[in-house]
């Protein structure tokens, strides 16, 4: 992995990241917006499952119009996201809050996989009406992980480079 992580870092294209002055900054805005959209097409659909929004409104065609976006914004995301990997591989691949990320964007298409495979199923039977239970769980869930992704998303710019482990034979003492 350490061989990999280091020809990611070390190839042409991330050195055009780190070396092109606006490079880095354009992606990065391009990266947060496309995160919001994501968040912000995702909490739409949740809203509906989450029974919050009008239910006259039928779920198929939430979903039908907002995904096309969710899927394009989350296209740019990856896109973008990658490009800024490359620049520090190494480090981000070892920083806590990018970790924590992977695994929420990876329990959030979990959430969604399981949702389209089982409860979106019987779907017409509750479209216009009142979201089931297992409809429910899943917006909820989506909702928490999505802000997991954006917010941890953040945290990775602010922790980026800074190793949080507290050396051997140091003891923190937090109360007492």
């Amino acid at each position: 992995m350490q061989s990999i992580l280091e020809n990611i870092q070390s190839s042409a294209l991330a050195a055009w990241m780190r070396e092109t002055n606006p490079a880095m900054q354009i992606v990065e805005a391009t990266h947060v917006l496309a995160a919001v959209l994501v968040l912000g097409t995702v909490l739409i659909v949740d809203l509906r499952l989450l029974g919050l929004t009008d239910s006259a409104r039928a779920a198929t065609r939430v979903g039908r119009e907002t995904l096309p976006l969710t899927w394009l914004a989350f296209g740019v995301a990856v896109v973008t996201g990658a490009l800024m990997f490359t620049t520090s591989a190494l480090t981000y691949f070892a920083n806590t809050a990018f970790q924590l990320k992977a695994l929420a964007l990876v329990a959030a298409g979990l959430n969604m996989a399981v949702f389209q495979l089982v409860t979106a199923r019987a779907m017409a039977a509750w479209d216009r009406a009142e979201p089931p239970r297992a409809a429910r769980i899943a917006g909820l869930a989506s909702v928490l992980l999505w802000a997991a992704v954006v917010l941890l998303g953040r945290w990775i710019g602010f922790t980026k480079g800074y190793d949080f482990t507290i050396p051997p034979g140091v003891e923190l003492e937090l109360f007492g």
